[in-house]
């Protein structure tokens, strides 16, 4: 049992019987009246945002959490196959489950958070940036460098990104997998 004293970002706690991440918190001292806590929590499940007063000193339930990384093997009708990368085992999530699931290639690392006690799979996330290649996009013209202009491109993985011109099939470019948005040129 931790009170509202040890909250910190990223603590995962049980409110209503729902798992919640704290996204960000501030302590409050009025100049009249008890302090209390302003937090926003994250829902484990649906990812909604929830703004949440606690009062100063309250017990709140902390879950522990584990965070393993595991590896992509392929993807079935089960949903994706992972591997832990230390013990081998394997694990089936399911695809609402992770966040940029449309940029995950075979062989990726992603970090997936455990209930420490049951073992059940919160969420699972995906590293910020990923190098894809471009299957398809159209070919830009001659000159069109002067403006921030940006075109439709199919990445290796299916998914479809906003390019700059410039960008030609074949080509490999770096992804911000939070936002889909096109960061620049891999090297």
């Amino acid at each position: 049992m931790a009170t509202t004293a040890d909250i910190r970002n990223g603590m995962c706690i049980d409110l209503d019987g729902q798992y919640f991440f704290i996204v960000e918190f501030l302590h409050v001292k009025p100049g009249k009246g008890a302090a209390f806590v302003r937090t926003k929590l994250r829902n484990v499940t649906t990812g909604r945002i929830l703004d949440k007063t606690f009062n100063a000193g309250v017990k709140i339930d902390e879950v522990r959490i584990e965070r393993r990384p595991y590896q992509f093997l392929y993807k079935d009708d089960m949903g994706y196959n992972f591997m832990n990368t230390e013990t081998f085992e394997q694990l089936s999530i399911d695809g609402n489950l992770i966040e940029g699931v449309q940029y995950l290639k075979d062989g990726d690392i992603v970090e997936v958070q455990m209930h420490a006690e049951s073992g059940t799979i919160l969420t699972a996330e995906m590293p910020t940036h990923v190098v894809l290649e471009i299957t398809y996009t159209e070919p830009g013209l001659r000159g069109d460098t002067a403006t921030n202009t940006l075109k439709a491109a199919t990445v290796e993985t299916g998914a479809e990104v906003r390019v700059p011109l410039f960008i030609e099939t074949g080509e490999k470019v770096k992804i911000d997998t939070r936002t889909g948005t096109y960061v620049e040129r891999a090297k």
